[in-house]
């Protein structure tokens, strides 16, 4: 409760990402949580300590600090990094273009390259324990050989082997899904008891009840996927073992329900999820329990199995699974390509975002490339480590006595697209940057003239820096072709399947046109040894990373960043994806809002991505609750980014629906020289009603010249910090006028 005396309005203050403190939000010292718990709370200033930074007469400030959620837990925020694929592939949905999306067909291709993005990360676990381990190092003495740790799985049946290492797949799924559980338990228990549950995927506003609550479309993507991991287990190993001994009279059979059993998965992750958790049980259960009887009768079916001879190369069937696999993305990435790109020439021309309406498909393509790099990566460490440095190939084998330790010809394209990424993207953002240079200064020199029209000659140094600061901050709407290119290139990189597919890898294709032992095998091995290594070393930096987030807590707070960007949506594609911290947030600033304003008016002040935090919070809040309310955004991206990113969510409708709800008391102030601020309604669009100003531009720095008072001139505050401007006190005092 509000007991604060002598203060007629309430400012709450929302911080942005990177997981700021609640000092320094306020700008004061001495702070106490006076309602939320560790992992996100509401602060003020101690009693008797006096008034925080940048406070307007009259107005208690107080702080919502939310950064805890991604930032706060080392395991959590390390784990988060394994995640990045899933993340990645969630938040694909959310950049769909705006209007309907019919039939679903949107929401059912994301979610099934998701499952595609699951069935990888299984099939990677079992590359690397049933064909790298098992298969292609344990039955051969010079792979084995000071390895006891290893040599004593020789002394089992290849059947018996490969059950056993079997275990290891299963228990990495449970990992990751224990990891998703565990992550979202700070989120839970803080939606509406009432809401009304989504679904079928993110078709609503977030004004919608229970928007931001995902536990029933979690829970059942959740069980679908598991049960998909275990289903390309189990197909894995039954195409592994071989068909004869004990086992034979049920192989075939087992093979064709496995395959059924991915089939229905498959058609359930397709249809939208069921209207309620009774219908979900019921389809579920008898599904579950097909899965286990299944997948028992494949482990004893493994570890009954005739011995397989040995000196086969890889696991029979693992090259074919891995090449299918490929295959499927590919083939979704484009059908989902040409959807998205057929709804957005049919969204109006003031609601077309950036990137051409190919927001969902690029970050679908780098969900795949991110699981492709972190899938080759697992696989060609471990085969580097078996073969004690070596990197075998089709045109370099490893010598008998040790083993082929070679990994799937598709992991050797994914090595080759990846470093072909790289090249072509760094190329692409170099030249971007070249050619928008000139039109950039040009544009700071316009405003440069407008804001210092007499600046003095001394002050010509200061003048060119702060005409580079802004120069520098227009970057973030030119890097639009960096992204089409690298859509273009993953779809480029679909050329590949048809290798895949057939088992030629890069070697053996420059083998084949240049001859054999030439030299464009040789440079193709090398050529691709690099990719190997350059995609390596970039998850090795990851891992690196997110060992650090462990140790330290500043490295968990630029970690959180990531998070705070990818996880502000709610999980409806992925369910193995880092939880929505927004699925706590929103409702959590909504009840403590509706609380304060019981007493007196307020002020939701959002700075950065606090302002999103804020605009979903007021579309969530009541009409008698909304009378009492205003908003202050500063350095706020939700026009320069969001509404361009989410044009079907936060996009030009949005954003005048927020204006209408609190009756346009709203201010958004904004500098050139921010890089991620800007205007909520720029000149040409389509603005609020007239006689209504929400944007104010600051000038930055505010002024050249040294103060009297000074020794140095002004700063360039670029995005932070806004509220020691007499324009921020001004605009609270505007609104809490209003509001009463």
């Amino acid at each position: 409760m509000d007991r604060t005396p002598g203060r007629d309005a309430v400012e709450l203050r929302v911080h942005g990402v990177s997981g700021v403190t609640a000092e320094r939000i306020l700008d004061h010292p001495i702070v106490v949580r006076v309602a939320g718990d560790r992992h996100a709370g509401f602060f003020r200033p101690r009693p008797g300590s006096g008034i925080a930074g940048g406070a307007t007469d009259g107005v208690a400030v107080e702080a919502y600090r939310w950064g805890s959620l991604t930032a706060g837990v080392a395991v959590r925020t390390a784990s988060m990094l394994l995640l990045l694929p899933f993340m990645l592939s969630n938040l694909a949905i959310w950049l769909r273009p705006p209007g309907h999306d019919r039939w679903g067909l949107l929401g059912a291709l994301c979610r099934l390259l998701a499952g595609t993005l699951t069935a990888t990360f299984v099939l990677a676990a079992v590359g690397v324990t049933l064909d790298l381990v098992g298969w292609q190092c344990v039955p051969y003495p010079g792979c084995r050989a000071s390895r006891p740790y290893l040599a004593w799985l020789h002394t089992l049946p290849t059947g018996p082997r490969l059950a056993l290492l079997s275990v290891v797949p299963l228990l990495a799924l449970r990992v990751v899904w224990a990891i998703g559980i565990r992550s979202a338990r700070a989120f839970e228990g803080f939606g509406p008891s009432s809401a009304t549950h989504r679904s079928g995927g993110p078709t609503g506003n977030l004004a919608d009840a229970g928007f931001w609550q995902d536990e029933q479309t979690t829970g059942w993507l959740r069980q679908l996927h598991v049960m998909l991991g275990v289903g390309t287990l189990n197909a894995a190993l039954l195409a592994g073992i071989a068909p004869g001994g004990v086992g034979a009279p049920g192989h075939r059979v087992l093979f064709g329900i496995t395959v059924g059993l991915l089939a229905v998965e498959v058609v359930l992750l397709a249809r939208p999820v069921p209207a309620g958790p009774a219908r979900a049980r019921r389809l579920l259960h008898p599904l579950w329990t097909v899965t286990v009887v299944v997948t028992v009768c494949c482990l004893g079916s493994a570890t009954l199995a005739d011995p397989a001879p040995e000196g086969l190369g890889q696991l029979p069937g693992y090259e074919g699974l891995a090449a299918g696999m490929v295959a499927t993305q590919g083939v979704l990435l484009v059908v989902l390509t040409v959807v998205t790109y057929t709804r957005q020439r049919a969204a109006r021309d003031d609601e077309r975002p950036v990137l051409h309406g190919l927001g969902t498909p690029i970050m679908a393509a780098a969900a795949v490339s991110v699981g492709a790099a972190f899938t080759a990566t697992l696989v060609y460490r471990v085969a580097d480590a078996l073969d004690r440095g070596d990197i075998p190939d089709p045109i370099r084998p490893n010598p008998p006595v040790v083993g082929p330790l070679e990994p799937p010809v598709s992991y050797w394209w994914a090595a080759l697209a990846g470093l072909a990424a790289l090249l072509i993207g760094a190329a692409v953002t170099s030249a971007t940057l070249l050619l928008t240079r000139r039109r950039r200064r040009r544009l700071a020199a316009r405003i440069i003239e407008r804001d210092y029209p007499d600046a003095p000659a001394p002050d010509a140094h200061r003048l060119r820096l702060v005409q580079e600061t802004i120069a520098r901050s227009r970057i973030t709407e030119e890097l639009g072709p960096v992204l089409i290119a690298f859509l273009v290139i993953a779809s480029l990189g679909l050329a590949t399947v048809a290798f895949d597919v057939i088992g030629i890898g890069p070697t053996q294709l420059a083998d084949r046109l240049g001859g054999y032992g030439g030299a464009a095998a040789v440079f193709a091995a090398y050529v691709t040894d690099a990719g190997v290594w350059v995609i390596s070393l970039l998850v090795i930096c990851l891992m690196i990373l997110g060992f650090r987030a462990y140790r330290s807590a500043q490295t968990r707070r630029v970690v959180a960043v990531l998070w705070d960007l990818g996880t502000f949506w709610p999980r409806t594609v992925h369910p193995f994806a880092p939880p929505c911290y927004a699925a706590r947030a929103v409702p959590e600033l909504a009840k403590r809002v509706t609380g304060l304003t019981a007493r007196r008016p307020v002020v939701l002040s959002g700075h950065s991505h606090g302002s999103v935090l804020a605009a979903a919070t007021i579309l969530q809040l009541p009409p008698a609750v909304l009378a009492r309310v205003s908003l202050l955004t500063y350095g706020s991206p939700l026009q320069r980014t969001y509404a361009r990113l989410y044009p079907a969510y936060l996009g030009p409708r949005t954003l005048h629906d927020l204006g209408a709800r609190i009756d346009w008391r709203w201010r958004n102030l904004w500098r050139d020289t921010d890089p991620i601020g800007g205007p909520i309604f720029p000149a040409g669009s389509d603005g609020p009603p007239p006689g209504v100003d929400v944007d104010t531009r600051l000038r930055d720095p505010r002024s050249l010249t040294i103060d009297p008072a000074d020794t140095v001139p002004p700063p360039i505050e670029g995005h932070w910090p806004y509220h020691t401007q007499a324009a921020y006190q001004l605009a609270v005092r505007e609104l809490t006028d209003r509001s009463r």
